[in-house]
């Protein structure tokens, strides 16, 4: 990681982390996370803030929420030991089973978690963005189940590469538009899905995916989505009678992981591993991993680690899965990577197709492609540590990846 110049107090920060002092009254993670946006979504923003802080804890909207990620999303998600991996391996593989719930992926913990506050915020139309999809349908889903009208921004080369989502975002009512600028990826989606924002601050609600942008959505899709950890963490004791050795998860914009590691974070004797997107290499492009090879900087509402040139611009990237493709990362991430609480390591392409083909012959589940980069780095941590009881984050199935592995895992197999 790009960060030795980066001048701070690494004990200090660690303390504060143990001790659940981030974000801070000004959405910082240590360093990290803040609000630079346009003067026209500061109202916004504070509105939101002040319903994140009088809404989330109200035991109404827990009871709510709770009861719709038992009854609508599927809550709790199985814990699954991965009997042949783990003969493989040499390890203990214990597998946090995201793909089965409702919509195929962790994405609808905090999709409908959102909703809820939206609608108790008195929005009158929801915006998303998606890269993979799968946060796309999970608003989709969340809309129509609450009776919000929702648009879903998605780049156009997603939108080729994650065709099923597309077609099931529009039979669940919303309408999904292409954004035919700058990388046509993820991050395209998030400036447009801003833009449209910005022009409705007062009627529309921006429902963001991960865990990136402005204060408060990081600290809030966190909260949404802890509820992977904190079950995780029960079924381990319950089922495997001891904590993780290590956990493992892929690592885009970072929701999916902040929702596995936050509940670890405390337990000092859990290793936490977040794997990225490597792509095709270490080059600027041929990847999509800010926390392994990125630098500090703005995008996108906050402050983090980003892959960006000598002279800060913002660099398009590369990876196999579509919902990895993103330039930057969360600040918590940023913050856990710096104190050296998580360690972040890079999974390329091909590493990660292996991953999931193994899984799928092994154990008769088809990951998700973001998700195979946790697999690809599980095997790697299984082979230098024999005997580790390794808990992975399958945060969603690989229905939807059906396209690209078509024309890459399953190229002359069909």
């Amino acid at each position: 990681m790009r960060i030795e110049s980066f001048k701070v107090d690494r004990e200090a920060l660690l303390a504060q982390t143990l001790a659940g002092a981030f974000p801070d009254q000004r959405g910082r993670f240590g360093p990290f996370g803040g609000r630079y946006v346009p003067e026209t979504l500061v109202p916004a923003l504070d509105r939101l803030q002040e319903g994140v802080s009088s809404i989330l804890p109200d035991p109404a909207f827990r009871a709510e929420l709770e009861s719709e990620l038992r009854t609508w999303v599927g809550r709790p998600t199985p814990l699954t030991f991965a009997r042949e991996l783990s003969r493989r391996w040499g390890a203990e593989v214990w597998l946090k089973r995201e793909d089965l719930a409702h919509t195929g992926a962790h994405k609808i913990n905090n999709a409908i978690g959102q909703a809820l506050l939206a609608k108790r915020l008195g929005a009158k139309r929801i915006v998303a963005e998606t890269g993979a999809g799968q946060h796309g349908v999970a608003s989709a889903a969340a809309c129509a189940r609450l009776g919000l009208p929702c648009v879903v921004y998605m780049g156009a080369v997603d939108m080729e590469r994650q065709a099923p989502n597309v077609g099931r975002m529009k039979l669940l009512g919303a309408q999904v538009v292409p954004v035919t600028g700058g990388d046509q990826t993820l991050r395209a989606a998030i400036d447009e899905a801003l833009r449209d924002w910005v022009s409705d601050p007062d009627g529309t609600y921006y429902l963001l995916g991960s865990a990136v942008g402005p204060h408060p959505y990081p600290y809030m899709v966190r909260e949404f989505q802890s509820v992977i950890g904190v079950e995780a963490r029960a079924q381990m004791l319950e089922q495997a009678g001891a904590l993780p050795d290590v956990t493992v998860a892929c690592v885009g914009g970072g929701s999916n992981a902040i929702g596995l590691f936050h509940p670890f974070v405390r337990d000092l004797g859990v290793k936490l591993l977040g794997f990225e997107a490597g792509g095709t290499g270490t080059g600027l492009g041929q990847n999509a991993a800010s926390l392994a090879y990125g630098r500090p900087g703005v995008l996108q509402g906050c402050y983090s680690l980003l892959l960006q040139d000598e002279h800060g611009q913002v660099q398009e990237t590369h990876s196999v899965s579509a919902g990895l493709d993103y330039p930057g990362v969360g600040p918590e991430h940023a913050l856990l990577a710096t104190i050296g609480r998580v360690s972040y390591e890079a999974a390329e392409d091909g590493e990660s197709l292996e991953a999931l083909a193994e899984c799928c012959e092994a154990e008769g589940i088809l990951p998700a492609i973001e998700s195979a980069h946790a697999f690809a780095g599980a095997k790697r941590h299984a082979k230098a540590n024999p005997g580790s009881r390794i808990l992975i984050g399958l945060s969603g199935r690989g229905d939807k990846d059906m396209p690209t592995l078509q024309r890459t895992l399953l190229k002359g197999v069909l």
